[in-house]
């Protein structure tokens, strides 16, 4: 197997998606496919390369439907102008969609089958939004049926139920409480505030000129949902989301949002011969089943099999990136493999930052690589929870 190395890292902000007012959307007049597409023309420029020098692009999304639907993943890779002898995939994994992206991208380059793949996703969800509100998505009803019911998909299928059924085992094993949760999530702003404030996400973040409704246009160069002034007080006061009495609240939990991102993953050859700067190398990946109605367990051994596979243990791991789509994921997966929480989601995660559902793996991914650079730390591990029960994580090191 070859060595593999992540070249190139970019993204979109992540704007603050509104389907019942989708012109409170700053993204609202582009579509998904499109932001895709500006990430993808401008990464092989941003990495020092052709776009002619690119064997692949695995493009990640959630909800491939409507106006998601991208041809088997060529329309943005034509829309970004590439060759049209450059191939392409379109992957659905759910929230670890380009998580997964990125694992093929490894594994076709390990096996000498291409040398240059980008790897990413998008999502859309005030233009193609998830559940009841979209008309393009329609779950097979008879998992809800007696006959399947030890998958409990009552709950399963509703992402915030599940986080309130992980959120009772978290209570009963550990002692979890809700003020435990809100605490994380006012965590997540203001480290992301901070991290807005040093200018650091604009090493990462391609700015977009954004037609609004007045018909003007505005250059977004900054993730939308990220609360500077965001106070625990404020969050303990929040109403539960999903259901009486419960703790899932809109300040513990990730928002909804539109963007797009992407990295690039080159053989150790193909990086001498273009003259590339790797900036981390692709250690190992794990994936993981666990049930549906406490999808937020994912993380835990899909990481469990990254380190495996590593040969590493949970304290050789520098710096993590969970991703918070709800802060119980993130608590859970910390209390039950041990991992100091000062290591975790450094600048925030997605509670502040967003969850773009496909775009946020290859973020997770990407960021974790530049903590590496600017801390000197030699692992990172990236992992998320997917909904209908599963994980993905991978390891990447420091070069």
């Amino acid at each position: 197997m070859r060595e593999v190395y992540l070249v190139g890292f970019l993204r979109t902000p992540f704007s603050r998606s509104r389907p019942k007012e989708p012109q409170r959307d700053v993204f609202h007049q582009i579509r998904g496919d499109e932001l895709m597409a500006m990430v993808l023309e401008k990464l092989p420029e941003r990495v020092g390369i052709k776009k002619s020098d690119v064997d692949r692009v695995l493009v990640g999304c959630a909800f491939p439907v409507w106006e998601n639907w991208a041809y088997g993943g060529k329309s943005p890779v034509l829309l970004a102008k590439f060759p049209v002898e450059v191939s392409t995939t379109l992957m659905d994994m759910q929230c670890a969609s380009s998580i997964i992206t990125t694992m093929y991208a490894y594994l076709e380059i390990a096996s000498g089958m291409a040398d240059v793949v980008i790897a990413g996703g998008y999502e859309h969800m005030t233009r193609v939004p998830m559940g009841a509100e979209n008309p393009y998505v329609a779950r097979n009803e008879k998992l809800l049926s007696d006959e399947y019911r030890e998958y409990d998909m009552r709950v399963g299928f509703v992402m915030g139920l599940t986080a309130e059924k992980l959120f009772e085992e978290a209570r009963e094993k550990f002692g979890m409480t809700k003020r435990d949760l809100d605490e994380w999530g006012v965590r997540s702003h203001k480290l992301a505030a901070k991290a807005l404030e040093e200018g650091y996400f604009t090493g990462e973040i391609l700015p977009v000129e954004a037609p609004q409704a007045d018909g003007k246009k505005v250059i977004v160069d900054r993730d939308q949902s990220i609360r500077p002034d965001t106070t625990l007080e404020v969050v303990e006061k929040l109403p539960p989301a999903f259901k009486p009495g419960g703790v899932i609240t809109a300040g513990n939990s990730s928002p909804l949002n539109a963007g797009a991102s992407a990295v690039m993953l080159m053989s150790k050859e193909k990086a001498r011969e273009l003259g590339v700067e790797p900036i981390a190398k692709f250690k190992s990946f794990g994936y993981a089943g666990v049930p549906p109605n406490v999808m937020g367990k994912g993380p835990v051994p899909a990481s469990k099999m990254a380190l495996q596979k590593a040969g590493l243990k949970v304290g050789d791991i520098d710096y993590w990136e969970i991703n918070e789509a709800f802060a119980v994921v993130t608590l859970y997966a910390i209390r039950e493999l041990g991992i100091e929480a000062e290591r975790v989601n450094v600048k925030g995660g997605a509670i502040a930052i967003g969850h773009p559902l496909a775009a946020s793996g290859a973020r997770l991914i990407g960021t974790l690589s530049r903590i590496l650079q600017e801390k000197g730390g030699d692992y990172g591990l990236a992992t998320a929870c997917v909904g209908g029960g599963q994980g993905a994580a991978c390891i990447i090191e420091r070069v």
